[in-house]
């Protein structure tokens, strides 16, 4: 079982990893290297335009890996999504710049980022379902929070691997090469990772299945014609941590820097140690849903999110650095309460022969 929970983490921490690592890197490094032509805020709009394709590219990876996750199970798709992403994230490392090549340059982290978003677009829901379909029922709630201390767990070690390369080396040799290292230390996670998933076997659940010759001929055809409330119920239980956690990250790094002088490396110690914190409230939300209604403490969650997001504006307005990790803490508290249980409750919705089609759908869908 600890297999399985070890397994579903890797993939969804090497994605927020990458989710990490590429922000930072869409607005500091790639408007310099790949978009030089233009001016510094159309560069970073068109750096973060490269960041979007991954978000677009997600439902095209759900469409064919949750299909794929109810019809041939879920631990062989889980190898292909780690192969996917980490071989693209490894590429990025690699790519030359446009003083280099050109316009080859974008164009080919374009094709990189779309399939890196192919690949995250199937790893969330075959993850969710392999730590949940071990775990025992009754402790759906802890066990499926596996996938979801993912990303706390990788964006951890993306701020971390950041704040070295930023304390150790010169403006000058971070853009040069320092960015790279980054996106190359990533094969150390994959390769972790495809050494736990190709020793598993697949889920309890899904082999039962196989059993009774019950697998869906035409599974998003049934989810979609049976199952739509469960599918927009789980896609609205997605929106509320997306928002959270980007303010805390994405929006936090580059406002907190352009606009109100935050250095860096404050930036990023103060999303570390959220992040560090996200590691015990992530399984706890999870495990307190097991005890109580999930809804309610989504519920109660959402409600204290929304408090934060007008306070945390006045925390950032005041440029504390010290005010500033009490303001991400706060938000990222929130967020495990309310991103913990989800995985357990999105599972929940849909029966078991369509699970992998229904929760990947709900998940890349309302993502975009």
């Amino acid at each position: 079982m600890y297999k399985a929970f070890a397994a579903s983490l890797t993939g969804t921490a090497l994605e927020f990893y990458d989710f990490a690592v590429y922000s930072a890197a869409a607005a500091i490094v790639f408007p310099l290297i790949f978009f030089p032509a233009s001016d510094p805020v159309t560069g970073t709009l068109l750096a973060f335009s490269t960041y979007a394709v991954g978000y677009i590219s997600r439902p095209v990876g759900g469409i064919i890996f949750g299909r794929l996750g109810d019809e041939i199970g879920r631990k062989k798709i889980l190898v292909i999504t780690l192969m996917l992403i980490g071989v693209a994230t490894f590429l990025i490392g690699l790519l030359p710049t446009y003083d280099n090549i050109g316009v080859i340059a974008p164009a080919i982290l374009v094709f990189l980022r779309f399939a890196q978003g192919v690949g995250v677009g199937g790893e969330w829901g075959g993850a969710v379902l392999l730590s949940s379909e071990f775990g025992d029922p009754n402790k759906r709630g802890f066990w499926a929070s596996a996938a979801q201390i993912g990303p706390p767990a990788g964006n951890l070690m993306a701020n971390g691997a950041l704040a070295v390369l930023t304390l150790t080396l010169s403006e000058e040799d971070f853009l040069s090469f320092g960015w790279r290292i980054a996106f190359l230390i990533s094969a150390l996670l994959v390769a972790f990772g495809l050494w736990i998933r190709l020793k598993l076997e697949d889920t309890p659940i899904f082999k039962a299945m196989e059993a009774r010759g019950d697998k869906p001929k035409a599974p998003i055809r049934e989810v979609l014609a049976t199952q739509r409330r469960p599918l927009i119920a789980a896609m609205l239980s997605r929106i509320g941590p997306d928002v959270v956690y980007a303010m805390c990250t994405v929006f936090t790094l580059t406002y907190g820097i352009q606009e109100l002088g935050f250095d860096r490396g404050q930036v990023l110690v103060a999303v570390m140690v959220g992040s560090a914190l996200q590691l015990f409230t992530m399984p706890l939300a999870g495990a307190i849903s097991d005890r109580i209604n999930r809804r309610l403490v989504y519920a109660i969650a959402a409600v204290g999110a929304a408090v934060w997001a007008y306070l945390f504006f006045i925390i950032l307005e005041g440029r504390s650095p010290v005010m500033l990790i009490v303001g991400i803490v706060l938000g990222l508290l929130c967020h495990s309460f309310m991103y913990g249980p989800q995985a357990a409750f999105v599972v929940e919705q849909f029966s078991p022969r369509l699970r992998s089609t229904g929760s990947s759908l709900a998940y890349t869908f309302a993502g975009i």
